[in-house]
């Protein structure tokens, strides 16, 4: 279940939000074919627009109206011998495709003006975040989209009934909680058909608990809490690594286009999917736990995107922590939860969550110590933990004051066995 849109960015003003629900479809041969039509129009409409909005632009021509653009390449494409086939499809399907390139450039040029702004006020280091509209390609993933217009429907004996293509199995894991407003039928790399149906929830708040706790991302552990509970980090792409090996060489041995290189690029596909949804599968589990026990969670704001740029790239995008922390997101919304993320800057593996003491380890080489002592109070402490108990703190701080809050030091006073000068560590010659 994956968030789609938030109807209100302050909860419980309004009741409802729209949450995506995913399910296998296992369509026939005949299906197959129609579905393979309807993908196959809906990208030739997308590039036909977009095509038109390029030579547009670079003839100098003034701008179409997107009404325009959409009569050109359906209604009136359809009336030519070259797009005839248009026709075979439903409608609708064409429209959306439409839709989404218009809603694709809206994107790019509102990313352009606000990276433009930035640079106006001297981050010379502003990036592009949306990228402008490309060509759709018949080699990756494929879908289509059918609004209430077009008149689907879930029928009594579980089987959705799309325009066009007939009644198609589908595997329920689990009920709708209500009529879904639109349906997106996929078809992934590794041949798996699957439907994304679009359904208003109304937010659901779980009692109060007075529970709240402080999460540490990393990659030797996922997950390191406050109070001590580590979460492993199954490394799903390293375990696959060796079957992605075997199956990557026999497929550059196959000759390109042929049936024996398509049975091969799908085993390669099968794999990542396996690795994706083994991924997939975890975050969710945990982040409902996460969500379920306690009162407000608290997170580092960390640059993922930099961070897989980075010489640990691969292992931070196996770990998947940008997922993970989108669905704390939205099951804190929907739930009736609080998520707090902090500074990025925040120095939570070096300060010492008993005094407050910034002596751990620092530099390139204190990611590998694991275990260190603090010099000032003689408190000993795992990396991990340490820092997750400074994220609590620190969150809890910003959610009372608000703003950039980080604790600030305390008296440190340490143990004294019998025999040391007063404030020496133990294990420390006097």
């Amino acid at each position: 279940m994956d968030v789609v849109v938030v109807v209100s960015h302050q909860p419980w003003i309004l009741v409802g939000m729209q949450l995506r629900y995913r399910y296998r479809l296992v369509p026939t041969v005949e299906q197959r074919q129609a579905l393979a039509r309807a993908f196959g129009c809906a990208r030739v409409v997308y590039n036909d627009a977009l095509r038109l909005r390029e030579d547009t632009h670079m003839a100098g021509r003034p701008f179409i109206s997107d009404g325009e653009v959409l009569r050109l390449v359906t209604t009136l494409a359809k009336r030519t011998p070259e797009r005839a086939w248009l026709a075979e499809v439903s409608a609708v399907v064409l429209q959306q495709s439409v839709a989404d390139l218009h809603r694709a450039y809206r994107n790019y040029f509102g990313a352009l003006a606000e990276a433009k702004a930035e640079r106006a006020k001297g981050n010379r280091k502003a990036k592009l975040r949306v990228r402008k509209p490309r060509f759709k390609s018949k080699r990756g993933e494929q879908a289509v989209r059918f609004t209430a217009n077009s008149r689907f429907r879930i029928l009594v004996n579980g089987r959705l009934s799309l325009p066009k293509v007939g009644e198609v199995a589908v595997r329920w894991s689990r009920p709708l909680p209500a009529p879904p407003s639109s349906v997106t039928v996929t078809l992934d790399r590794s041949g798996r058909y699957h439907a994304s149906f679009v359904v208003e929830v109304a937010r659901n708040p779980l009692p109060a608990v007075e529970h709240e706790v402080g999460v540490d991302l990393g990659l030797h552990v996922l997950a390191t809490l406050s109070d001590g509970t580590t979460v492993a980090n199954p490394r799903w792409l390293r375990q696959a690594e060796r079957a992605l090996r075997r199956a990557q060489r026999s497929l550059s041995r196959r000759r390109l286009g042929s049936t024996n290189w398509h049975k091969a690029r799908r085993k390669v596909a099968r794999l990542h999917a396996r690795v994706v949804d083994a991924r997939r599968d975890l975050h969710h589990q945990l982040s409902t736990r996460l969500i379920r026990e306690n009162q407000a969670v608290y997170l580092e704001d960390l640059d993922v995107a930099a961070l897989g740029r980075s010489t640990i790239g691969r292992s931070v995008a196996d770990a998947g922590w940008g997922q993970f922390t989108a669905m704390l997101a939205y099951k804190a919304d929907l739930y009736g939860r609080t998520v707090v993320r902090i500074d990025r800057w925040y120095p939570s593996s070096r300060q010492c969550s008993e005094c407050g003491a910034k002596t751990g380890p620092t530099g390139c080489a204190g990611l590998k110590v694991r275990t260190w002592t603090c010099s000032a109070c003689a408190a000993a402490h795992d990396r991990d933990v340490n820092a997750a108990r400074n994220i609590l703190a620190a969150g809890r701080a910003v959610t009372a004051c608000g703003g950039n809050v980080r604790p600030g030091l305390a008296l440190a006073v340490a143990a004294t066995p019998l025999g040391t000068e007063a404030g020496t560590p133990p294990g420390t010659a006097a």
